[in-house]
């Protein structure tokens, strides 16, 4: 039996491993943890299988994968009852109508300063810190070198917070590049 299972998750389980780690990038925010993560979800699957097997491997490992992360975010969200005496006063960091109505204008900032972004700039950004890929990920999606990856993020970002430092009023060190001066357009 146990030679069984094993034979079975070699062959339909780790070949989901590309998946399932896009999956788990995707959706958990800290990717330090991913590799832990990965082989959480692994040992749930071979458990859960080692009782019944499933009929498909794919949907089984990535909602098991759904409810690891679940169970990630539950538990990180419970406060010990002791660390509660230490918050601030309640009221002090309140959702009012004013902070909610900057959140959306410094929102609506960023979109702007990200369309203006040259689009191939934009794209690596929204790869990169959008969608969590990888320099390499993004690299050979876009079919560029890594090192165009890397400039291109730094570019981004920088004209990203020098938009936003703009908009706040502060100055910035240097001129906007020519391509924000020009709109957008390279």
């Amino acid at each position: 039996m146990i030679k069984d299972l094993d034979d079975w998750f070699v062959a339909e389980v780790l070949p989901l491993e590309g998946m399932l780690t896009q999956y788990l990038r995707r959706n958990w925010r800290n990717h330090s943890e991913l590799a832990d993560l990965r082989q959480e979800v692994y040992v749930r699957v071979y458990e859960a299988a080692g009782r019944a097997r499933p009929l498909r491997a794919a949907p089984f490992v990535m909602a098991t994968a759904r409810h690891l992360l679940i169970d990630r975010a539950r538990r990180q969200q419970l406060v010990e009852i002791d660390s509660v005496a230490d918050l601030p006063e309640p009221g002090m960091d309140e959702l009012t109508p004013e902070r909610h109505a900057a959140g959306r204008a410094e929102l609506e900032q960023l979109w702007q300063a990200l369309a203006a972004l040259p689009p191939r700039c934009r794209e690596v950004v929204r790869l990169r810190k959008m969608e969590g890929l990888s320099q390499r990920e993004v690299a050979a999606k876009m079919g560029i070198k890594e090192d165009t990856v890397e400039k291109q993020i730094a570019k981004g970002m920088r004209a990203l917070v020098d938009a936003m430092l703009l908009a706040d009023g502060a100055t910035r060190a240097s001129p906007p590049p020519r391509w924000l001066r020009q709109g957008g357009k390279t």
